[in-house]
């Protein structure tokens, strides 16, 4: 026999005045949480009451009923109605709807009602805020109706736009909520997916990995070039740009490179035709110059405009309240807020007068030329006053006449392809698939004149740091020249003094930290000297002994030539055919006697500078010898771009160089201490038999790269 069902009984709802409500003292809620009354109450001034309050009725001793109700389930809506009465927008007698409840506990009534609300799924949010704007409230409406920020709107419509695909992911817990947010940075739904679709097979799915997928091929907002055109510009001519609005992202990503570069241009070329009214002769425009531009050239003498009474006046203030406000803080711990900004402000004024423009020779100006760039901040970069060693002769007035003021042709076609050389390391496109194969593929050329570009500036800022080192090189140099027939052309010192130039700008080469030590050091030594150089014998005469040998390491170190050069492989290989070592092989000597190390130097590797311009066996070696088989594996499914890119963050940090930067003798001990001359390097010491050697053949030489 079929037990029979036990069919329940809803409890009855009726309208009850509010006055006839008490709050019940079973209600277990204590902690506020959530949405506050006062929102609360707005929410039912709005939509009045979407959700009865469960009541039970009042008895008196006997068991009577009362009356009154009391509200075990539902005392925050009590509160709220309870604040609308008071604030005279509802009457106390207005009914409520209500659910009486008889039998069991109360208590157990309130517990229930909190234990078992389920939230809105976030998905479920995402995609209500969508309906409601799409049905025609704006954002802050949103905002305004559910009491949140309007940010807080934003970024929900901005994750409900997200491939619906991905939201059937997210919503079955198969990717977070950080890993959609990553998503949101792009409105493009086949991007995002074939995104996911990569990263979910690799296991390469963090947030941060999602996002430096789909804004690989656009230009960051803190970009110089985007900084010196400016957002708004872009965005007036017509250039997208994608935002990340979970995470500050430096103003985002410039989606038409194309775009932005064109910008750039036409406005370092309007800036050009401004200062060409000042009558110079050449005007070299670039984005960025490479480092030693100026070499060769003579840079001719300024005068500062002179400061006006009231400048005068202004800076003499300035300097009275900086005083005054240090005075007043010197025993503070810390600054406060508004101090410590004016301060600044101040710093920045007085900078401002110490940079007034200068006055030039006309004569001067007519011959000479100006370099106009961006510097790494995004600001304009004019460098005024130098002239070509084929503008010295003073030209007629024809010449003059014609020249002044107008941007040369010569000049804008060097300026054009520098410009290009610039634009394209940053955006060149990756090496073919299939050569990526090739492991035992050799270095590019060019790559390994730029790493040894690095690597010669560098080794000239330790060299000039040693000055006892300086000596011995410059001493080898002679002893070289003098007694060894063929090792002459071999020395990585090219003594005269001649600066050799770099044949090629590398990345970053400009801003390292040894070109930023080399010209620091060149400029404070700058200062010391004489303008005249009559007056040089007589100025070098009264340096003590250790300033003179500082001064000589320095202008020796100027002397570098550690650059592989492709062209010039005749003293470039390891050994020579009459057993000589060369150009590269004496500048591994002198690293090592001055204890170089890139590292230190401040070289890493890069997509720009090495990781984007190898072939994909070689980053994955790199990674491998860095930081271990396991941590290769995680990229060698990658493309090149992203391998490169996730290279770059797994080596950075691990002290990794490339062969080209590495010594060929790493175990070697330096030569000597800094400040003190060490024993004769072993190439003066042990190759006895240089002086029998016959004269060079060139066929013979070892070209090996």
């Amino acid at each position: 026999m079929t037990k029979a069902v036990q069919r329940i009984t809803l409890s009855p709802s009726r309208d009850i005045p509010f006055n006839k409500l008490v709050l019940s003292q079973s209600n277990v809620r204590r902690v506020k949480a959530g949405v506050s009354i006062e929102q609360l109450a707005e929410s039912i001034a709005q939509r009045t009451l979407l959700q009865s309050l469960s009541v039970r009725a009042v008895v008196d001793a006997d068991g009577h009923e009362t009356g009154m109700f009391e509200v075990p389930a539902g005392g925050r809506r009590y509160r709220a109605l309870e604040l609308l009465v008071k604030q005279k927008r509802m009457s106390k007698t207005q009914a409520v709807p209500c659910v009486v409840r008889e039998g069991g506990v109360a208590a157990d009534d309130s517990v229930a009602e909190n234990d078992e609300r389920v939230g809105l799924h976030p998905l479920d949010q995402f995609r209500a805020f969508q309906t409601l704007r799409d049905l025609g409230m704006s954002e802050e409406d949103i905002a305004a109706r559910h009491f949140v920020n309007p940010a807080i709107v934003k970024q929900r419509l901005r994750l409900a736009s997200v491939s619906p695909k991905l939201h059937e992911v997210y919503a079955e817990d198969g990717m977070t909520l950080e890993q959609l947010m990553a998503f949101s940075v792009t409105a493009d739904h086949a991007r995002q997916e074939q995104v996911w679709e990569n990263v979910s097979r690799s296991g390469y799915d963090e947030p941060y990995q999602i996002r430096r997928l789909l804004t690989e091929n656009t230009v960051r907002g803190s970009d110089r070039r985007a900084q010196f055109v400016g957002l708004d510009a872009y965005q007036h001519a017509g250039g997208g740009v994608l935002r990340d609005l979970f995470e500050h992202d430096d103003g985002g990503w410039l989606q038409d490179v194309v775009l932005l570069d064109r910008l750039v241009t036409e406005k370092l070329k309007a800036e050009a035709e401004t200062i060409a009214t000042e009558g110079w002769k050449w005007i070299s425009v670039a984005v960025e110059f490479s480092y030693g531009h100026t070499e060769g050239l003579r840079e001719i003498e300024g005068k500062p405009v002179d400061l006006s009474p009231e400048e005068q006046a202004t800076i003499d203030a300035l300097n009275a309240e900086q005083a005054k406000l240090e005075t007043d803080y010197q025993d503070a711990d810390e600054l406060p807020d508004e101090i410590d900004q004016r301060l600044g402000e101040i710093e920045a004024a007085l900078a401002a007068f110490e940079n007034r423009p200068m006055l030039y020779d006309p004569t001067e100006i007519a011959r000479a030329g100006v370099f106009i760039s961006i510097d790494s901040e995004g600001r304009l970069s004019v460098d005024r006053g130098y002239v070509r060693p084929e503008d010295e002769v003073p030209a007629t007035d024809c010449e003059v006449g014609q020249d002044a003021g107008a941007l040369s042709t010569e000049g804008q076609e060097e300026d054009a392809s520098v410009q290009r050389t610039v634009i394209a390391v940053a955006g060149s496109a990756p090496d073919a698939e299939e050569d990526d194969e090739d492991a035992a593929r050799p270095l590019p050329d060019r790559l390994v004149t730029e790493l040894t570009a690095h690597r010669t500036l560098a080794l000239r800022d330790a060299l000039a740091e040693n000055p006892a080192i300086a000596f011995q090189a410059v001493l080898h140099n002679f002893v070289l020249t003098a007694f060894y027939r063929f090792a002459s052309s071999g020395s990585c010192l090219e003594i005269g003094l001649r600066t050799p130039n770099f044949p090629t700008q590398a990345p970053g080469l400009r801003e390292s930290v040894s070109a930023k030590a080399v010209e620091a050091r060149h400029e404070a030594w700058k200062a010391r000297l004489p303008k005249s150089e009559n007056d040089l014998w007589d100025a070098l005469t009264a340096l003590d002994g250790g300033s003179q040998a500082s001064l000589f390491a320095h202008c020796a170190s100027f002397a570098v030539n550690a650059v592989y050069e492709p062209a010039n492989r005749y003293n470039q290989g390891r050994v020579s055919a009459h057993g000589v070592r060369t150009r590269l092989d004496q500048a591994d000597v002198l690293a090592r006697a001055v204890g170089l190390n890139m590292v230190q130097a401040g070289w890493r590797p890069t997509v720009d500078n090495y990781l984007g311009r190898v072939t994909k066996p070689r980053i994955l070696e790199a990674v491998r010898e860095a930081k271990g088989e396991p941590s290769a594996q995680l990229i060698d499914h990658l493309k090149k771009a992203a391998m490169a890119k996730e290279a770059e963050r797994l080596l950075d940090g691990s002290g990794w160089l490339p062969e080209p930067l590495r010594l060929v003798d790493p175990d070697a001990a330096p030569v000597g201490q800094e400040g003190e001359a060490g024993p004769l390097p072993e190439f003066l010491a042990d190759d006895e038999d240089l002086e029998n050697a016959g004269d060079d053949d060139p066929q013979q030489l070892d070209a090996a790269e």
